[in-house]
């Protein structure tokens, strides 16, 4: 199986930045899809970011576009999530996912493509 580990989260004020990574085991990622979602308390978890395999294409929700910069290495088996002014709804869990299987990227927002996913780390955003 695949494993999946977040670190990067923290407290930070509107308007700061913070740098979220994901490091894989367990298994290569070739032709794998990657993305980022999170959730709030008592909210539903919402996708926020994916991208394909070469990181030709990402697909970001317009809520994070222009603020949110997702990319991968392949080579370390790891997938960043770079967040500039931040705002205080950004607060919640993220959590880093990853496909069972290629997938077109048509369908990086769908949360039901991906498969394996990690423990999530916290971003709070203060006022």
């Amino acid at each position: 199986q695949v494993q999946l580990v977040e670190s990067g989260g923290g407290l930070v004020q509107a308007g700061g930045s913070l740098r979220l990574s994901c490091a894989a085991s367990g298994r290569t990622f070739s032709g794998i899809p990657m993305g980022w979602f999170r959730q709030a308390p008592g909210k539903e978890r919402e996708f926020v970011v994916g991208i394909s395999w070469s990181g030709g294409t990402t697909d970001y929700a317009d809520s994070v576009k222009g603020r949110f910069t997702i990319s991968r290495d392949n080579a370390k088996n790891t997938m960043y999530l770079q967040m500039n002014s931040l705002k205080p709804e950004d607060t919640a869990l993220y959590y880093c996912a990853a496909g069972r299987a290629p997938f077109g990227s048509i369908w990086l927002r769908s949360r039901d493509k991906y498969d394996y996913w990690g423990q999530g780390t916290q971003v709070t955003v203060s006022e």
